[in-house]
């Protein structure tokens, strides 16, 4: 476009805009900056909904609460990525579906040895902090780690 000056490129960035500038559950993410994974319940039918929304896909309300999950779960299924991973992604990456307080979550998981993962295997959150925002804001994604 003539005359704008492009300042940030979203397409390079594969990493979600978590501040309350870019979305309305900006909270998920200043939870998980703290250590605490959360969801949002619908407080009209009480139904938590994973991954975190902005209305209740169960009756479209839109007034919701956010709820604390556990910081624990146990691995559902995975696989392990050595190729074509995104930049700033170092192989073997693995990704876990993790069931957490009857949700499950697709995530990493780091601190693993891919040959020794295996299904039902404990694992706790550690949440993976990722690239600054275009403000210079930190980011999260949701990790978790083999349990001791």
């Amino acid at each position: 476009m003539a005359g704008y000056l492009v300042s940030y490129f979203r397409a390079l960035d594969p990493f979600p805009l978590e501040s309350a500038d870019y979305t309305k559950l900006h909270e998920f993410y200043a939870r998980l900056g703290r250590g605490t994974l959360s969801t949002t319940t619908c407080t009209g039918c009480g139904r938590a909904a994973w991954p975190p929304r902005g209305f209740c896909p169960e009756c479209g309300s839109d007034a919701v609460t956010w709820t604390d999950l556990p910081s624990e779960g146990t691995v559902h299924g995975f696989t392990v990525q050595e190729t074509g991973l995104p930049a700033g992604f170092t192989a073997p990456r693995i990704f876990a579906i993790v069931k957490v307080g009857g949700h499950r979550i697709f995530s990493i998981l780091m601190d693993a040895d891919p040959a020794r993962v295996v299904i039902g295997q404990r694992v706790r959150l550690k949440p993976l902090v990722v690239e600054p925002d275009p403000k210079g804001n930190p980011r999260w994604l949701p990790a978790f780690t083999p349990s001791a």
